[in-house]
């Protein structure tokens, strides 16, 4: 009978969970499985990131944007430390992850070259399951536990398999052989409903509301129509976490937008005026800009429940997927919508809108960001995905940038780590090549890992069907990283140096621009993305520009009823809904 390493058993394992591409950086005692994936002829494909740390955030950005388990690896020492940032990303994002380390031990214990005590190094962002391969027999089973807790539990795992270990030359393993522990791979995780009782004291809640307000993290994608029909049915208004920004359609005239330090004052308003308030799977960090004490009854659904009142008091905690548990209070919920609140609601937002037009077309030097992301808006693809970095343009993604529903967006939401978003678009780009792919990212995330992962871009464009994978980078050269508000200094070692990001790209074979004129900022978005190949956009942005954070949700909306505005669109909506109900 034919022998293989346990490397290609790792390989075949790996296709067995379905998993397309392995992202990682080589080294030598990982180099065995590399090779392996060589021999496989790209199924599994070997995706080199230019750093490990890029190569986990790959890997994350994987599971964020298919919904699949992403797949990293590494070689001991400082190459598996640098895996742990885009790790703790899985895990505060709550994504399916697996990280496989390599480990030399041939070497006296204890003093072999580069060794790290994994188990203790990965015991915090993959406390779910860190284990180490001991036997070949043990392969194939320790991998199906892997890939299953990351799944079951949403976080990231780690299994390390010393380099002797991958090496190895092993029979056939065979299901029922002595010591092989095998399970079948993608096994359908259990249906969760809340209990009935529940579910009737939800319906029972929400249906006495007056002014309902719903909340809308990332546990709720996949759910978008039964949210709109209980929002319709309530007549209540609907606000994001960040996370759960592409769920919904945000040009309904109730979307109030994110919540949040980074989001609208019509959601803040939103929340200080409700009575009643549904969280639909989020685990929004923003508390500050959630109801005050004893204002609002909550119902919270999550899949999780550990997450359960964290965040706010649950007076009703709902267990379970969120479309489902929707369905069923949907079956539950009476029709009693308050035009009034609804009304009001869209005054908010309409005002929100105007507010932020103006805010886009206010004068700055040389450019207003908050026009380049609105540019944008307009102009952005029906299909494909957004890779959203951290710092100034995360705000400006927040409020500016409308998504239409085919268009998928993440971003790093809890670790709020630099440098996540080409690693991301390079993901997306891998997963879906035949769509358009926009990675915003700022100049500090771009100096920081992006000019270095153009590389990997440059490398693989020539085989995508759609090329054009657009990296928009906001160049205010401010060196305190986030701009705001603040005046540029005038000292040059104060700010930071001024790289030719769309020269760079052209020297790798892409495309560039670079636009310094707020009149030239809509043509460059349409050479940017009818360009027959990747394209760094670069536009240089006034860093003085301020954020403008709105105020938490003290901001009553039931205090704008009076409002002479509100109380037309008021009337005139109630006289609608008379009408219509006199038709029937």
């Amino acid at each position: 009978m034919a022998e293989r390493s346990v490397a290609d058993l790792v390989v075949q394992r790996l296709l067995a969970w379905r998993v397309p591409r392995v992202f990682g950086y080589p080294g030598e005692a990982i180099a065995p499985l590399v090779e392996a994936l060589e021999r496989a002829g790209g199924d599994p494909a070997f995706i080199p990131a230019r750093h490990e740390e890029t190569a986990s955030f790959m890997a994350t950005g994987h599971a964020k944007f298919t919904g699949g388990i992403g797949v990293c690896l590494a070689t001991q020492g400082p190459s598996a430390v640098q895996l742990l940032n885009g790790l703790y990303d899985a895990k505060l994002d709550s994504k399916p992850v697996v990280a496989i380390v390599g480990e030399d031990i041939s070497g006296p214990l204890g003093g072999a070259h580069q060794e790290i005590g994994l188990s203790r190094l990965f015991a915090d962002v993959c406390n779910q399951f860190v284990r180490y391969g001991r036997s070949p027999q043990d392969v194939p089973g320790l991998l199906d536990q892997a890939f299953r807790t990351a799944a079951a539990t949403r976080s990231p795992t780690c299994v390390v398999l010393p380099r002797q270990l991958q090496e190895a030359l092993v029979p056939d393993l065979h299901a029922n052989a002595v010591g092989v522990i095998s399970a079948t791979p993608g096994e359908p995780l259990a249906r969760v409903l809340p209990h009935e009782v529940d579910l009737e004291a939800a319906a029972q809640l929400l249906g006495s509301g007056q002014r309902t307000a719903i909340l809308v993290g990332q546990g709720g994608r996949g759910a978008a129509a039964e949210i709109v029909e209980l929002a319709d049915r309530l007549g209540a208004g609907v606000a994001t976490s960040l996370l759960g920004k592409p769920v919904l359609d945000e040009r309904l005239p109730f979307h109030t937008g994110v919540l949040g330090e980074v989001g609208t004052p019509a959601a803040a308003e939103l929340m200080g005026g409700c009575d009643t308030l549904l969280l639909v799977g989020t685990n929004d960090p923003w508390t500050d800009y959630l109801p005050m004490p004893g204002q609002a009854r909550i119902v919270q659904i999550d899949i999780d429940g550990r997450r359960i009142g964290t965040r706010y008091p649950a007076d009703v905690p709902l267990v379970g997927d969120a479309a489902e548990t929707l369905r069923a209070l949907l079956a539950r919920v009476p029709d009693r919508p308050n035009p009034q609140w609804r009304a009001t609601v869209e005054n908010s937002v309409d005002r929100w809108r105007a507010d932020a037009a103006d805010r886009a077309a206010a004068p700055a030097e040389p450019i207003n960001p908050q026009l380049v992301l609105q540019e944008l808006s307009s102009r952005l693809p029906g299909v494909g995905a957004v890779a959203v970095d951290v710092g100034s343009v995360l705000y400006w993604y927040a409020r500016h940038l409308s998504l239409p529903p085919g268009v998928n967006a993440q971003l790093c939401g809890t670790l709020g780590s630099m440098g996540c978003a080409l690693p991301y678009a390079v993901a997306a780009k891998l997963a879906a090549p035949d769509q358009p792919v926009i990675a915003l990212v700022g100049d500090g995330a771009m100096q920081l890992n992006g000019l270095a992962e153009l590389i990997t871009v440059s490398h693989h464009w020539q085989q995508w069907r759609d090329p054009r994978l657009v990296v928009l980078v906001l160049n205010n050269r401010d060196q305190n990283g986030m701009g705001g508000g603040r005046q540029p200094s005038n000292d040059p070692t104060r700010r930071r140096p001024d790289v030719p990001y769309a020269g760079w790209a052209r020297l790798l074979g892409m495309h560039g621009v670079r636009v310094d004129r707020p009149e030239l900022v809509g043509a460059a978005w349409d050479e940017a993305l009818a360009a027959d190949r990747p394209c760094v956009l670069e536009a240089v942005v006034d860093p003085a520009v301020s954020l403008a954070p709105p105020d938490p949700a003290f901001a009553d909306l039931r205090g704008l009823y009076a409002d002479g505005a509100a109380a037309r669109k008021v009337r005139e909506q109630t006289e609608r809904t008379v009408a219509a109900q006199d038709v029937v």
